[in-house]
């Protein structure tokens, strides 16, 4: 008995370790593109153009590019605008008041204002007031402030060109994880139906458990999703998936609300467990033929095709649906409801309008 604590904080401390280490190669690639920009920017300045410690140069491109591809050329000129403001400002207020404390304060606070008055981004404004530091600083005379400044272009054109060549996985990613969403759709029902063969509470309340952990799923295609828009907006070598980017992107509302219908079907069907309470047999047909559906849809998104094969099978679950027995007890009731529910939400995915999708379920007429 004592020994469960431990082995539960081993087991979320291994999950924990399984997600860092996922998040970790799905990032690779950008920190990799942050590392070789970051020497190429060191190259161009100090080998090139013979500045002396171009330490700007690397800084600008890394802060460019960021470790996710979301409005990486605003960053690119977000940056170099407030580098070259910063500067600018700073190297005429040291040629007027000299260094010191109070010229430094009055210096950083004159270069962000103005950044500020610019209606400048908070990247704009904080690269203003850094920019300024340095000149101050570290490089009073005005050809080292010019060296800093010629720096911080050379790194905003290396992480310009760096940003438009972009790798395929972030654009096989919001595929990939539709496809994972409907699997977990399909299993989740699956499970519902073996439940409403057994009537045990206890692997039906470990399915509402599972069930109830699945949120993450749904943030992790929303954020593949919103990486794979923001490279097709920023690299023209990917102009050509900007179409199926922008589908993939459209399923994530419905597929969320069929995983919350598939919550719901799973919890009313570990109560009717709990309370003994039987389901009728033909309700866990229709779990198991709408999870064949949805597995065959998420073959067709990793396939990246449209889902549009599994429509006649979602259709035959819905006509099915109306012609099965009702029953007098709302928990059985709402376990039908949400099939029902699950099946319009799995047919937007084949493309049908949202109210089209609805409109295609005939009305139970028992």
């Amino acid at each position: 008995m004592e020994a469960r604590p431990f082995d539960r904080a081993w087991e979320v401390s291994r999950t924990s370790l399984r997600t860092r280490l996922t998040r970790l190669r799905s990032k690779s690639w950008a920190v990799a593109q942050c590392a070789i920009a970051a020497g190429v920017a060191w190259f161009l300045a100090a080998d090139v153009f013979r500045h002396d410690m171009p330490f700007f140069a690397p800084i600008a491109a890394v802060v460019c590019l960021g470790t996710s591809f979301g409005q990486r050329l605003r960053r690119v000129a977000e940056v170099t605008v407030g580098v070259a403001l910063g500067v600018l400002i700073a190297d005429l207020l040291v040629i007027a008041i000299g260094t010191g404390a109070w010229q430094l304060t009055l210096i950083v606070a004159l270069a962000m204002c103005t950044a500020f008055l610019l209606d400048g981004g908070p990247l704009l404004v904080t690269q203003a007031g850094v920019q300024s530091i340095v000149v101050a600083t570290l490089v009073p005379g005005a050809d080292g402030a010019l060296l800093r400044w010629t720096d911080a272009l050379i790194g905003g054109a290396v992480a310009l060109v760096a940003a438009t060549v972009v790798p395929a996985a972030p654009l096989r990613r919001p595929r990939e994880n539709a496809a994972a969403v409907t699997r977990k759709i399909s299993a989740l029902l699956r499970a519902a139906a073996d439940v409403m063969d057994h009537g045990n509470s206890d692997p039906a309340f470990a399915l509402l458990r599972d069930a109830r952990s699945t949120d993450y799923l749904i943030r992790e295609l929303r954020a593949a999703a919103d990486e794979g828009l923001s490279v097709v907006a920023s690299s023209p070598f990917r102009v050509a998936h900007r179409e199926h980017i922008r589908h993939v992107a459209d399923l994530v509302e419905p597929l969320d609300l069929a995983l919350r219908n598939t919550r719901v079907l799973v919890r009313r069907t570990a109560v009717a467990a709990y309370h003994r309470r039987e389901v009728p047999a033909s309700y866990r047909v229709l779990c198991r033929e709408l999870a064949d559906a949805a597995d065959q849809i998420a073959s067709e998104l990793s396939a990246n095709q449209m889902a549009v094969a599994a429509r006649p099978a979602l259709m035959r679950v819905g006509r099915a649906s109306a012609e099965v027995e009702r029953v007098h007890d709302l928990t059985i009731e709402v376990v039908l409801a949400q099939i029902r529910s699950i099946t319009a939400d799995l047919l937007t995915l084949t493309g049908m309008d949202p109210l089209a999708a609805s409109d295609a379920l005939p009305p139970n007429l028992h």
